[in-house]
């Protein structure tokens, strides 16, 4: 069966930094772009980073300069490194999987599967 297992998240200081992972497993992980997403109580799914079969990364305006989204194939795992966390950074952050590569990255709709979701908190 399809999974995608978040860790990673839990609570920081402002500033700091946090490195969530996705384990994958019950398809061809290298096969498919990857995403991840953020989401607070009372709004939509954000879109937050991807990663294409080639390595090409894309992020919101909001995470750029302090996210960084990488895969390792061999491990079957996405990765997301937070850095210069702000509070504004809180959420829950979920993984996803893309079968078709979809130039609409940035939307909920071109994912197949996804993760369970990991809370982040940024708190002083």
């Amino acid at each position: 069966q399809v999974q995608l297992v978040e860790s990673g998240g839990g609570l920081v200081q402002p500033g700091g930094s946090l490195r969530l992972a996705c384990a994958a497993s019950g398809f061809t992980f290298s096969s498919y772009a990857m995403g991840w997403f953020r989401q607070v109580p009372g709004k939509e799914r954000e879109f937050v980073a991807a990663i294409n079969l080639r390595g090409g990364t894309f992020y919101v305006d909001s995470v750029k300069g302090r996210f960084t989204i990488s895969r390792d194939n061999a491990k079957n795992t996405v990765y997301l490194q937070m850095n210069s966390l702000k509070p504004e950074d809180t959420a829950v952050y979920y993984c996803a999987a893309d079968q078709y590569g979809s130039t609409n990255y940035y939307s909920t709709r071109a994912y197949d599967y996804w993760g369970q979701g990991t809370q982040v908190t940024v708190s002083s």
